[in-house]
């Protein structure tokens, strides 16, 4: 069977707040790619068209059009394949049944091969309505897909599979062992598996250690001196490693960030910083966060029970004994902040003081100093206007579409992170 691919967003992308209010589903960073790029490389070993077109939010369709030069919200051509955007993908299903049938995994749609009167029915509304969805649905014969992929369905996931995504984007795409940038003498590269891109500097006494896994370090890295970092393990182009720092195995860190200090088991989509001293482990960050010196974050309860995590504000069972800080695209953490077990920063927020609570509802500013908690609604025109400048800083440049879903996600998140477990005080 030919088919186009199209990857789809379902409505339990409002569990993976506040990491997609300004990305889709599938441009989330796990391993060394996003969860789109590993997808269109399963589909191209299928011997089908390796450009998928994308089902998103609407609201996103612009910006993800612009982000990922991909068709955004196109009908379904004939003979299409839906795959879920939130999957990870190890290979396709066996598309030789006749259409329509809906693979899934538990009760979520992982897939869906439409007959031409289903195709027509389709749409990226209707895939994100649960109710929708599951009349338009009904009819198809259900296939366990289970073990042709798994679905991210939390935030915690994404760490929880990063370290075996890691060693399979090393064995998949990885340009191989070898040196192509600059190792300085005094420098010690443990292990085989280790590359270094092109214009990269490895400055004096670093240790990079690739006995336990691969070390995949991108295009124009520095690595300051001292720094140890251990596989399996992707540093994206344009990364610095400030002097001393520590990256422990499971770390992904996206293009142009900036890291210093100890991480542990995290991932840092693009553009963020953690330049100084402070601990962060089992944590996903999003983009153009800044994270500030001495800040520290719980990923283990003293009882080594499991952690509790609030998604939206609402406390969900993670099922995991290890679980970071969660924190939303162009939020801001004050020097010497401890975050709690689990705790959830959202978008455009800030947080200042000692203690951060276990949810930072998104447009929100936080100070803790003098031990009583001060909340303020962070106006969103104020919010722009400092990402624009930290944009600036990178020599990026906010586009009108990336401008206006900025600004939308302050509705959104009034509407989405209900129950919140600080209060905002009204106005503004």
């Amino acid at each position: 069977m030919s088919a186009t691919v199209t990857l789809f967003e379902d409505p339990r992308w409002l569990r993976l707040l506040p990491l997609v209010y300004l990305r889709s589903v599938g441009e989330l960073l796990c391993g060394a790619q996003t969860l789109r790029e590993r997808t269109e490389r399963r589909v191209a070993d299928a011997g089908l068209p390796s450009e998928c077109g994308l089902w998103v939010r609407p609201h996103l369709a612009e910006l993800t059009r612009e982000r990922t030069a991909r068709p955004v919200n196109e009908p379904l051509a004939a003979g299409s394949l839906l795959l879920s955007a939130r999957g990870w993908w190890r290979r396709l299903p066996d598309l030789d049944r006749p259409a329509p049938w809906v693979g899934t995994v538990g009760s979520a749609v992982a897939c869906v091969v439409p007959d031409e009167d289903l195709a027509a029915a389709l749409s990226p509304e209707a895939l994100l309505n649960e109710v929708r969805s599951e009349a338009l649905l009904a009819g198809a014969p259900r296939v366990d897909v289970s073990e042709h992929v798994t679905l991210i369905a939390h935030p915690w996931d994404l760490v929880a599979h990063n370290d075996a995504l890691l060693r399979a984007d090393w064995a998949d795409r990885s340009p191989g062992p070898g040196t192509r940038g600059t190792v300085h003498p005094g420098s010690h590269l443990l292990g085989e598996e280790i590359h270094i891109g092109a214009g990269s500097v490895v400055k004096p006494c670093v240790v990079i250690d690739a006995t336990e896994g691969p070390v995949w370090i991108g295009e124009n890295c520095t690595i300051q001196p001292h720094s140890f970092i251990e596989g399996p393990c992707y540093l994206g182009d344009r990364t610095l490693l400030q002097p001393g720092a520590v990256v422990h195995e499971g770390c992904t860190v996206g293009r142009v960030c900036k890291i210093g200090g100890e991480l542990e088991a995290s991932i840092f989509h693009p553009y963020s910083n953690k330049q100084h001293d402070g601990f962060l482990g089992h944590a996903v960050v999003g983009s153009f966060v800044n994270v500030a010196a001495d800040v520290v974050a719980s990923d283990l309860k003293n009882t080594y029970g499991r952690i509790r995590v609030p998604i939206n504000g609402r406390e969900v069972d993670s099922g995991r004994m290890f679980v970071g800080p969660t924190i939303g695209d162009h939020s801001k953490v004050g020097i010497n902040v401890s975050f709690p077990t689990g705790a959830v920063m959202g978008f455009c927020s800030s947080v200042v003081g000692p203690a951060a609570p276990k949810f930072t509802p998104s447009f929100a500013w936080l100070d803790s100093t003098g031990g009583e908690l001060k909340v303020d609604r962070y106006d969103a025109a104020r919010g722009l206007a400092i990402a624009k400048t930290v944009m600036a800083r990178r020599q990026l440049e906010m586009s009108t579409a990336e401008e206006a879903a900025f600004l939308d996600v302050r509705t959104r998140a009034l509407a989405s992170e209900h129950a919140s477990q600080v209060r905002i005080e009204s106005g503004g």
